[in-house]
């Protein structure tokens, strides 16, 4: 069972893995260990880095991101801490769904999609249950927060 925490203890985390610090230390960090100092279950998640291509530049980009395994599949959550605005990294998967997601040392290629309808609804549950933080972020903003589902795949894949 996840421990619940108060509002402001889900909010600083928010905050804090929001930061420019974190965004661009982390995956460095991450890489570096092989993941050994975030791969455990750190507030009941998985840390994970999912490498997208930029929509604009073309250049890969990193997001350090909790994660909650589906199957063979990861789900991510877009919440940029309760943000009216998605993170960078969803909207470049939707121009190139193809990307890398490191989970540890092992690094998987994946296609990631936004869930909608019922699939969603019950995803959104699942990430809850684990993370209830996400509760508090959908409060924070008038967009519906994305749960993304990052899909095994394979580079030889036609990104259409």
């Amino acid at each position: 069972m996840t421990r619940r925490h108060s509002a402001g203890f889900y909010g600083f985390i928010g905050w804090l893995g929001n930061t420019r610090l974190i965004t661009r230390a982390h995956p460095i960090a991450y890489r570096a260990t092989g993941g050994r100092w975030f791969t455990g279950r750190n507030l009941g998640v998985l840390h994970v880095v999912l490498t997208t291509t930029g929509r604009h530049s073309g250049q890969f980009r990193d997001a350090p991101l909790f994660a909650f395994p589906d199957g063979d599949r990861l789900l991510v959550v877009a919440s940029k801490n309760g943000s009216d605005l998605e993170p960078g990294w969803v909207w470049n998967l939707r121009s190139d769904p193809l990307a890398t997601v490191r989970v540890g040392r092992e690094v998987r290629t994946v296609r990631g999609y936004a869930a909608e309808g019922a699939e969603r609804d019950r995803l959104w549950r699942l990430v809850v249950q684990a993370y209830p933080g996400y509760e508090l972020y959908q409060q924070r903003t008038r967009r519906q927060i994305p749960v993304v589902v990052l899909a095994p795949a394979s580079r030889d894949e036609d990104p259409a």
